[in-house]
């Protein structure tokens, strides 16, 4: 393909998605239409027809990419069929009854067993809203707590937490992307020890688990007027969705097809307790990704401990389909979300944002100005680390050459570090927002809806914070 020149034209798909996907609370057409923008807009700047052919352009490529199915195969049909199986043998609810029975006594205290759980489940993304959405959602549900609270809590205990307690990939990649880019990063070691030492100047992350944590204790003043409106409803009718919600996934029926099947805490522990070891050990160890093998086994030992348990195998095969046909709309939203990920690539959408920033910017406000680039970057992308791969590489030479101070650095470090968690955060074209909405059962733009104030507030406070903390270094 021929580089084009970036234009405001190559924000038009982001922002179609986005707005038809307010406007009409329908996800799904948004992002065809924003495809199809994007098909028009890259046709129109090479003079070439072919590429408005959005099918052979771009859903072709993106759905056959290896990205989109490690999507299908990993987080939708190995973590839906353990659903499903759960499902059959009870052993998240048996999990819940149990477990989470012991801590959660009221509305309030389910939360705050949500918040711990996501702080456990703390690899960021899409792997900590599946586990943490999967595991709460029937310790929440019996409390009559709002499909919109528990999407926010597990949404906000995702991302933001990886950023703030980073035993995870998070260095290693961000390290990559800022190495020799400045003189007080030569090597990967000294880019590493960046992100570490900025986690204190990650404000937007570090108060959106703080604040998540006050909301689950219901000690914030304010939580805003749509959500104010969803607890309200939950504890007075026990309504957990709005009348016109859409949840992705089906709700749970009370069936009693597994009858004849005992659960016990090994049907949920020990594939959790597969995915974890494999995924999270090998990374903090040996530095090994291997969380692709962690869920597929993850799925398998589900399977392996109901069947030696005494589940009939046909049994276990109906659950397990059961549970990954419920992923069907789930997997169509993510596959035109990969598709607009690609529009928006090739449009050099997020490296437009970042040349409206070139020139002369003042020291004491780069910091907030790059959380704000950051997230509209994200939010139009719906990808943190897509956006990192961007911004990072012209920030950190700005942000040093503007003043060449360890700790300047470390400012800019964490704006661009948190202002890229909160676009992915909130945008209703990331993975991360569709999936916590998936697996607490909510609606995806109630989620959005309810979740963008308390998200705002924490990230105007972020950026706050940055500036009056170069005001104090300089």
């Amino acid at each position: 393909m021929t580089p084009i020149e970036p234009t405001w034209l190559s924000v038009l798909p982001a922002l179609v998605a986005i707005g038809l996907a307010f406007a009409t609370r329908r996800v799904i057409p948004a992002l065809f239409a924003a495809v199809v923008t994007g098909g028009i807009v890259l046709a129109s700047q090479t003079g070439n027809t072919s590429d408005a052919n959005v099918v052979s352009r771009f859903l072709l490529p993106a759905l056959g990419s290896s990205s989109y199915a490690k999507i299908l195969v990993i987080y939708l049909w190995s973590l839906g069929g353990l659903i499903g199986i759960w499902e059959k043998t009870g052993g998240a609810r048996h999990f819940a009854t149990v477990v989470g029975g012991r801590m959660a006594k009221g509305p309030r205290s389910s939360l705050v067993f949500a918040w711990l759980v996501g702080v456990i489940f703390h690899q960021g993304g899409t792997v900590s809203t599946v586990l943490a959405g999967t595991t709460v959602k029937p310790v929440t549900d019996k409390h009559d707590v709002a499909h919109e609270e528990l999407a926010y809590v597990v949404d906000s205990t995702a991302s933001p937490v990886a950023t703030v307690l980073p035993f995870n990939a998070w260095p290693a990649y961000v390290a990559a992307l800022i190495v020799g880019s400045v003189p007080v990063l030569p090597d990967l070691a000294s880019a590493v020890k960046m992100f570490f030492s900025s986690i204190m100047f990650n404000f937007y992350g570090v108060i959106a688990v703080v604040m998540t944590l006050l909301f689950s204790l219901n000690l914030l003043p304010w939580v805003g007027k749509r959500m104010s409106a969803a607890r309200e409803r939950a504890r007075e009718t026990g309504a957990l969705d709005a009348p016109d919600a859409e949840p992705m996934l089906p709700p749970e029926t009370d069936d009693d097809e597994q009858s004849d099947y005992t659960p016990s805490l090994a049907d949920f522990f020990v594939p959790i307790g597969v995915l974890l070891s494999v995924g999270v050990l090998p990374t903090v160890l040996w530095d090994m990704n291997l969380i692709d093998e962690a869920f597929v086994g993850c799925a398998l030992s589900g399977m392996a401990v109901a069947k030696l348990r005494g589940m009939k195998l046909g049994d276990i095969m109906d659950g397990f389909i059961s549970g990954c046909r419920s992923m069907t709309i789930g997997a169509l939203i993510l596959g035109l979300a990969v598709t607009l990920a690609k529009v928006t690539k090739d449009l050099d959408t997020a490296q437009y944002l970042v040349s409206l920033m070139q020139g002369q910017v003042p020291v004491v406000i780069l910091p907030a100005l790059l959380t704000a680039l950051c997230m509209g970057i994200a939010f139009a992308c719906g990808s943190s680390w897509g956006t990192y791969a961007v911004v990072f590489p012209v920030a950190m030479p700005l942000a040093w050459a503007l003043l060449p101070d360890p700790t300047y650095l470390q400012i800019c470090f964490g704006a661009v570090l948190g202002g890229a968690v909160f676009g992915d955060q909130c945008s209703p074209i990331s993975d991360t927002t569709i999936l916590s909405s998936m697996f607490t059962g909510c609606d995806l733009m109630d989620h959005v809806h309810t979740q963008i104030p308390l998200a705002l507030s924490a990230a105007g406070l972020g950026a706050v914070l940055s500036t009056i903390a170069v005001v104090l270094l300089t």
